[in-house]
């Protein structure tokens, strides 16, 4: 299914290792949602933007979370 859903209001975060730079994924939960975005792109209105079911969204964390090496770059 193809979800379009408005992120007019979305409240976007980044990671704090990213010193407040331009080189970050940034998140935004909404209407039970997980939305993806470069910060580069913010203001972009052509920007693409990754939207992902919450389960896949915490599938993909939690294998973080507990070490799944082959997720994260080398």
């Amino acid at each position: 299914m193809i979800i379009k859903p408005d992120l007019t209001n979305a409240t976007w975060a980044k990671s704090a290792m990213s010193n407040g730079g331009t080189n970050c994924l940034e998140v935004a939960f909404v209407d039970g949602v997980v939305a993806l975005r470069d910060s580069k792109d913010v203001g972009n209105p052509e920007a693409q933007i990754l939207i992902l079911s919450e389960d896949d969204y915490r599938a993909f964390t939690g294998g973080i979370q507990n070490g799944q090496d082959n997720l994260l770059l080398p």
